[in-house]
């Protein structure tokens, strides 16, 4: 199941000057039972629209359909949405801003309870060697705060490269206003754990 899901996420488009929109997640963010409700709706809607589009626009629209579905029931809150917890946050927030300008330059990023989303422009530092150091890090510093043990992450992640100007502003409200959208706070300047915060 777990490779069903991942399909259509790779590859990654990694140079250095691209501006990336990434989102990674918990392990136990979307459970068993989640992933195969959201395969058999992305059937039912395949089914239905394979009769009025061609392959290449059939394809695109499931693979949208696919990842508004998917950020919807992160949204949702399912697992143990451990990053709710203040300190695990505070963990992850330091391991995002730590190569900032080194490794890359962090331009807006928000924490969820189970994911979290980042926008950066590379440098010359490898986009997935980038992504396994936030998750390397705040794996080992939360389990050890926690008492926890195993995996904390999705071994997988999404990117998505910034295609123009229109793309960016997208880009940016789109994870600043996402804890608005789930529903955890009214304005983006509240949420504690986002780039808005102030």
């Amino acid at each position: 199941m777990e490779e069903w899901y991942s399909r259509g996420y790779l590859p990654h488009r990694d140079k250095p000057g691209l501006i990336q929109h990434i989102t990674f997640r918990l392990a136990d963010s979307l459970p068993y039972n989640v992933l195969e409700r959201l395969k058999l709706e992305l059937d039912i809607i395949r089914n239905e629209l394979e009769r009025s589009l061609d392959s290449d626009e059939l394809e695109r629209k499931m693979k949208t359909e696919k990842i508004n579905r998917i950020e919807g029931y992160l949204d949702a809150g399912h697992g143990s949405s451990i990053l709710k917890n203040a300190d695990f946050a505070i963990v992850l927030k330091n391991a995002l801003k730590h190569f900032d300008e080194s490794r890359y330059i962090l331009l807006c990023w928000c924490i969820m309870p189970n994911h979290v989303h980042v926008l950066i422009k590379t440098l010359s530092y490898p986009l997935d060697k980038i992504v396994k150091s936030w998750k390397s890090y705040s794996a080992r510093e939360i389990n050890k705060v926690s008492g926890l043990s195993g995996g904390l992450w999705h071994r997988e992640y999404f990117d998505r490269y910034v295609r123009d100007e229109k793309h960016l502003k997208e880009v940016s409200e789109y994870i600043e206003m996402n804890p608005v959208k789930a529903g955890m706070v009214k304005n983006k300047e509240d949420w504690q754990y986002g780039s808005a915060y102030k």
